[in-house]
Order: structure tokens, then sequence, then C-alpha cells
């Protein structure tokens, strides 16, 4: 099968999760920079949703670059992705919201947890359809900064129950981790 399809259609939903997060931006009340103050921990929470959404779509677009076609586990696979980054939006507005709350931080670790195991799961499944030879395979190797990253999402979760500024850091150092496009699948599709 071929993959432009999957390719289009996660662009479009990709597209629609990017502006339903901008939607929900409120308008300061005022005409001063104390009317930026109430909004601050909302606009905070979507640009950090913001670059997640951006490194899912940005790596999305690596890996399917790095094969050749898909099937049917991986066409569900990849909607399995997009359930949970579809999800985003909720979790943004609620944690951005409630910031200091357990709950809703909790609840952003999980989705962005989940996401991150959707991911894993369709790189594998696109693997095993193009081989362990295959230059996907090769770029990813043993995936530990896949592995990583889950890791410290569930750690993070774990933590908000004990602190969110530490949970939410955790979520921001993730990002930095992966804000430029994995440069192991980039190097396979450029030799």
């Amino acid at each position: 099968m071929d993959k432009g399809r999957l390719e289009a259609f996660s662009d479009g939903v990709i597209a629609v999760i990017i502006t339903i997060m901008v939607l929900e931006l409120k308008v300061p009340r005022g005409t001063d920079w104390a009317a930026l103050r109430p909004v601050t921990p909302v606009f905070l929470s979507y640009g950090l949703s913001f670059i997640y959404v951006g490194i899912y779509w940005n790596n999305h677009h690596h890996m399917l670059q790095a094969c050749q076609k898909v099937n049917g586990r991986v066409l569900w696979a990849n909607l399995h992705l997009l359930f949970w980054m579809s999800l985003v939006p909720v979790v943004t507005g609620w944690m951005g919201e409630n910031y200091r709350a357990t709950i809703p931080v909790a609840l952003y670790g999980a989705v962005l947890l989940l996401a991150g195991a959707a991911y894993v799961i369709l790189t594998r499944l696109l693997i095993a359809l193009h081989g362990e030879d295959s230059p996907l395979a090769v770029a990813l190797g043993r995936d530990y900064k896949g592995k990583l990253s889950l890791g410290l999402y569930a750690a993070a979760i774990v933590l908000s129950f004990w602190n969110t500024w530490i949970a939410l850091a955790i979520y921001g150092a993730i990002a930095l981790v992966w804000f430029a496009p994995d440069p192991r699948i980039e190097r396979r599709i450029t030799e």
C-alpha cells in the first residue's frame, strides 16, 4: 500500500489539533502588561503542547520518508497515535488553567506517555514491514531515546502527585530532547 494517503491524513489531523489548541486561547482582559498575567499559564501550556505536536509531526514525516509502504496494521497504529494526539488540546487547556493541580498535570503526562507508546508501536510495525535491515530499523537501533522518554513520562506522572513543578520540568526537558528532528533517520534518508 502506498504511504501517501497516510501522510496526508496524518498531516490534516495534526493541523486540526493545532487549530483547536489555538482556538482555546482567550484574549487578555485589559490593555496593560498586567492583563497578560492571568493568561500566561494557559499560553505556556499551549506553547509546550504546540512544540510536542510539532515534534510528532516532524518526526512522523522523517520516519515515513525512511519507509516505502504501509499496511493495515500500520494504518491502525497510526490512528492509535492520532487518537492520543487528538486529546492534547483537552489536557493542554485543563493543565493550563490548573497547572498547580495534580490530576490535570498527571493526565497531561498520561496523554504524552500514551502518545509516545503509540509512536513506538508505529515504528515497530513499520520496521516489521520493512525488515530489520531497513533504513528505519538501522537508524533507530535500540531506540534508547524513545524508551528513556517513556520512562521519564511515567516518572513525571508519579512525581506530579508530589510536586507539579517537577513534572512540568520533566515534560519540558523531554520536549527539548526531541525538538530537532531525529538525526538518526535524517542521516539514513540522505545517504
